[in-house]
């Protein structure tokens, strides 16, 4: 079965605090995580933050998915982009408006009324907000990858993200000067209108998800329409690069979430381009089908040898199929080609460590530290490095790293606890017993506070 828990190329994972089956719907959403898409996304998103006076770095992007078409911000600075929206839009365009429009909302400071409560809230608790539902520990499965978020109630979510039409016409309004400002045409904006005109008639009445945070009318096609008319940007070419990286990101999502049927048609056998057999090779990995998916993938290897994120896929599928010791190759190239990936490294972290070669827990543990200097909020990190510790015997360290693991979860008391004993066994002033002193002290302002 295309298991939802082995989604994209990274073994990041979050877990709901719920037993619900990961297959339910209803109103639930699924965050994921893949170091390629969120560069791309990324890449589009820089300008526009810019151009809107924001600082990209401060700006959270989150990757929800759900193939209806759908973005939202919540919690001050996090956009959420639905995966949907992300492989029927037809051009970067279509993208980058729809990130203009939501950067108009943050800059616009629109989601006041909600800011102050979630300002300085962790992902969990913006998602528990929005959604109504608490999310949470990391499980320790690492062929998972994805986070399952499920509960709450369409009413509390649109009660929280429902926009007034005055401010959407003030966010259509700013992303347009955003789009000008970048040399950017907004005829993608204008597309995504019309796709998703065409999408809420096929809903035949009933309300469409875009529609609880963003109400749509005729007037805001229009006013598009007419900036378009006048706009010196209108016909602005898309540069090759960006239209490249959004053919490839919708090979690979549509490779990793459409059935295997779906993809083949999409991407039949006789197409041999490089996204085709991207999306072809996910797909014949899910299913079981090494023997097709392999080869496809090296065979853009060999065409494509500094690409890290074909090295990536290849130790994916080598790695959830056993081939454990087979993964390290394609997963240290991957790492050698972008070193500055936490989920790369993450992962190549992961594989050493289940090879069960003690000899390779030192390079995993400085595989770990890095990702977690530039991701610290990762859970997975901290589980991984925990069992790093406490194979190597360094128990303070171990104590130290799960008190992070437990702080990002939510569970203060145990954090609290954990640094307590961290801060009894390593040495008086080092770096990781300051740190220990760090945790228990938020550990304890959270409980506190509650």
């Amino acid at each position: 079965m295309r298991g939802i828990v082995r989604f994209l190329s990274v073994a990041i994972i979050l877990t709901a605090l719920t037993t619900a089956p990961a297959e339910s719907q209803g109103n639930g959403i699924r965050l994921v995580r893949d170091a390629e898409i969120e560069n791309i996304i990324r890449r589009y998103a820089t300008p526009i933050f810019t151009a809107a006076g924001l600082s990209a770095d401060d700006v959270n992007i989150h990757l929800v998915r759900d193939n209806r078409l759908n973005a939202f911000v919540a919690g001050g600075q996090r956009l959420f982009i639905n995966t949907g929206l992300l492989m029927r839009a037809e051009s970067p365009n279509a993208v980058i408006g729809v990130i203009a429009h939501e950067a108009g909302h943050i800059a616009g400071g629109h989601l006041a009324r909600i800011q102050d409560e979630l300002r300085n809230a962790e992902l969990k608790s913006i998602i528990a907000a929005v959604i109504g539902v608490a999310v949470g520990a990391a499980t320790g499965d690492g062929g998972a990858a994805s986070t399952i978020i499920l509960g709450g109630q369409g009413a509390a979510i649109t009660d929280l993200l429902k926009y007034s039409r005055t401010q959407e016409a003030a966010a259509d309004a700013a992303a347009l000067k955003y789009l000008d400002a970048t040399g950017q045409s907004s005829a993608g904006l204008a597309d995504f209108f019309r796709l998703l005109q065409a999408d809420i008639r096929l809903q035949g009445g009933r309300e469409h998800p875009y529609l609880s945070s963003h109400p749509l009318t005729t007037d805001r096609v229009s006013v598009v329409d007419n900036h378009l008319s006048l706009s010196r940007y209108a016909n602005a070419p898309i540069p090759r690069q960006q239209f490249i990286d959004h053919l490839m990101m919708r090979a690979k999502l549509i490779g990793f979430t459409q059935p295997l049927d779906t993809v083949l048609r999409v991407y039949p056998e006789t197409n041999n381009s490089i996204p085709a057999r991207y999306a072809r090779s996910t797909a014949y990995y899910l299913e079981g089908s090494l023997a097709k998916a392999v080869p496809l993938i090296e065979s853009m290897i060999s065409e494509f040898p500094q690409n890290p994120y074909f090295h990536e896929l290849k130790g994916q599928m080598l790695f959830e199929n056993g081939r454990i010791k087979e993964s390290l190759e394609p997963y240290q190239k991957s790492v050698e080609l972008a070193p500055d990936e936490p989920l790369l490294r993450t992962a190549l972290a992961r594989a050493q460590i289940e090879t069960g070669d003690e000899s390779l827990l030192e390079d995993a543990r400085v595989h770990l530290e890095t990702a977690a200097g530039r991701e610290p909020e990762m859970r997975e990190i901290w589980r991984l490095t925990t069992i790093v510790n406490g194979r190597l015997g360094k128990f303070g360290q171990m104590a130290l790293s799960q008190a992070e693991y437990e702080l990002r979860g939510g569970e203060y008391v145990a954090a609290r606890g954990l640094a307590d004993r961290a801060i009894d066994q390593l040495a008086t002033g080092s770096p990781g017993w300051l740190r220990a002193q760090d945790i228990r002290a938020e550990a304890q302002q959270r409980i506190n506070s509650k």
